[in-house]
């Protein structure tokens, strides 16, 4: 009897091991995507939220219990819709491919803090009216932010962000060396990691 109970203890012992996790592993990998709120920030007049998504991949890096690195790679629909008197409708549409790469701080075990840098790439720049969708000239290709934000993980691999972008470089969209245009995101998501 005594080798059967250490047999059966030695067998649960090893199926125990043989399932180890991704994250006791040191890397987990996931999809994510949302809701954007974007807005320029600068010297522009007018101009009100535009809402769009984000969508795209992430890995989370584990350096110790309550610290990991982020990247991420993501399509994100940024720019700002036009609130002023004159008739009609204009929306900027500014479209990256964004590479943020965070610091996560865990707070509890479930609630982490997140912040770190962005790097985006303009893939389209667009005016819409109602009666055109024209490409904007002289846009910058490249966007430069910070991030900050929270992130709760449910127990199946769910989770849920907060964050916010605030972009240091000037857009380009003003025209004018002397006045800027930066961009400024609050993001909402929803992920699974496996």
């Amino acid at each position: 009897m005594k080798k059967i109970v250490l047999f059966l203890g030695i067998l649960f012992c090893v199926q125990t091991n043989a399932q180890s996790s991704k994250r006791e592993e040191g890397i987990v990998l996931g999809v994510k995507g949302g809701l954007n709120m974007s807005n320029f920030m600068g010297d522009v007049e007018d101009q009100g939220m535009r809402t769009s998504i984000h969508l795209g991949l992430l890995a989370e890096i584990i350096v110790s219990d309550n610290f990991s690195v982020q990247p991420e790679l993501l399509y994100s629909g940024q720019g700002s819709t036009y609130t002023g008197s004159a008739p009609g409708f204009a929306r900027t549409k500014l479209d990256y491919l964004t590479v943020p790469v965070l610091g996560k701080f865990g707070l509890t075990d479930k609630l982490s803090f997140e912040a770190g840098p962005q790097l985006g790439f303009l893939v389209s720049a667009k005016r819409k009216t109602n009666t055109s969708n024209d490409k904007i000239e002289g846009v910058k290709t490249l966007d430069f932010g910070l991030n900050a934000g929270l992130e709760y993980e449910l127990g199946s691999g769910v989770i849920f962000q907060g964050r916010y972008n605030l972009g240091l470089t000037d857009t380009g969209l003003t025209g004018d060396s002397n006045k800027r245009a930066s961009n400024s995101v609050i993001q909402f998501s929803i992920g699974y990691l496996f």
